[in-house]
């Protein structure tokens, strides 16, 4: 009978850490509603993968060799070596957004590029902790508030915190309705949370609509080829959603494709959650530089919309740069509920909204310019990354502007 007791003599203190790790995740996702489509799972899994000699792993058995375990398969063959499901989930995030706020209102573009800032400051302070410059922007990738972003790019880095980073972002996702409150009122004064801003909707036309896609990526692919994988599947899955002849592809993209990818992602990025990998000092270091980056996200985009009111006659409530971040809707409702807190009559939802779906376009044009600024040599350290990816983000969301702007004007005349 002793057989029945190996695996308890297996157990090291590690493993049992991420039984409590995995436990946690699933509370999270059950009890408190955090991103439950991706925690739910990835708490599962890490119980899974840490019971030892899992069968959800290879393993090596006496007289039969080795065997293969399907999440580490899944890992190896739909992450690892193809980045697949990050890159497919995006097809249903696509087919999700309206990009309509945003055309009527395009100047919102400016603020999902200067919202993603805190990519570029958490890698400075990864740097700064010791991380090497591949680990370092691989946990900068967190402050994209994009989960298959960061798993992409801290995948394509070939970072040994995959796992770290995949929890952190996720994690600070579901908490954008905590923390973003604390940091826009670090940085603003209650004068200006109150600041109204009219919503003057310009006409959308179905042409714009379709067209919007298609120029994102032509645009985009061209300055940052490196993030045509993740802006095309993105505009792929909008323009489902837009053209009007695929309304049952586009709402089985929105649903069915997205769940099971989630569903399958989550349980499958558990693989790196391995108890020898994940519990180690460097792990909660980066779960520190992720909630650092998610800070520094929504200060960046209000100072952004700060400086822009030194210029502006009809003045831009900052609080709207912040929901230039990737999470959407979360941070566009949580610029709302702000306002309204401030001032009943204050409504910003619109104003947010489209800040908010820049975020999109910019979080994976953010991704696209690390990987191929850091895999090609091309920044020599982290503030020189910065200064090009920021820069560059800049530079695609600006031209993406005059091109949409170019486009409604051909069409008043």
């Amino acid at each position: 009978m002793e057989f029945l007791l190996e695996g308890i003599l297996l157990l090291t203190w590690k493993q049992v850490v991420m039984y409590g790790i995995g436990i946690l995740l699933i509370y999270l996702a059950v009890k408190k509603d955090y991103e439950p489509a991706l925690l739910l799972p990835m708490g599962f899994g890490a119980i899974l993968v840490n019971l030892p000699a899992s069968g959800a792993i290879n393993q090596v058995l006496s007289g039969v060799g080795e065997t293969n375990g399907i999440i580490q398969w899944l890992f190896e063959t739909c992450i690892e070596a193809s980045e697949a499901m990050p890159i497919l989930l995006f097809i249903g995030i696509g087919a999700m957004i309206d990009f309509g706020p945003l055309l009527s209102c395009p100047q919102m573009f400016l603020f999902g590029a200067g919202a993603q800032f805190g990519i570029f400051a958490a890698i400075i302070l990864a740097s700064l902790l010791g991380f090497g410059f591949r680990d370092a922007a691989a946990a900068g990738i967190i402050g994209a508030a994009d989960g298959p972003t960061a798993i992409l790019v801290s995948q394509v880095l070939k970072s040994k915190y995959v796992g770290a980073i995949a929890v952190a972002a996720y994690s600070y996702m579901a908490l954008v309705p905590v923390i973003q409150p604390l940091a826009i009122r670090l940085v603003t004064t209650k004068k200006e949370r109150q600041i109204h801003m009219d919503y003057e909707p310009q006409g959308v036309t179905r042409q714009m609509r379709i067209a919007f896609p298609i120029l994102v990526t032509m645009i985009v692919g061209l300055i940052a080829p490196s993030s045509v994988a993740l802006v095309g599947f993105l505009m792929f899955g909008n323009l489902i959603r837009e053209c009007g002849v695929l309304q049952v592809m586009s709402e089985t993209a929105q649903n069915v494709l997205a769940n099971l990818i989630t569903l399958l992602l989550g349980i499958t990025i558990s693989y790196s959650m391995r108890a020898e990998a994940f519990v180690t000092w460097e792990t909660l270091l980066i779960l520190a530089i992720g909630l650092f980056a998610f800070v520094m996200d929504t200060i960046g985009g209000v100072l952004l919309a700060k400086f822009m009111n030194l210029f502006l006659k009809k003045k831009v409530n900052p609080m709207i740069g912040a929901a230039g971040i990737s999470a959407f809707p979360m941070s566009s409702r949580v610029i709302q509920k702000m306002a309204i807190a401030e001032d009943p009559t204050n409504v910003l939802l619109m104003h947010a909204a489209g800040a908010n779906v820049s975020g999109q376009v910019a979080s994976v044009v953010a991704g696209g310019l690390v990987v191929r600024l850091v895999t090609s040599g091309g920044a020599k350290n982290a503030v020189d990354l910065m200064w090009k990816g920021m820069g560059g983000i800049f530079a695609a969301v600006l031209l993406i502007l005059v091109v949409v702007r170019a486009i409604q004007l051909l069409a008043r005349s």
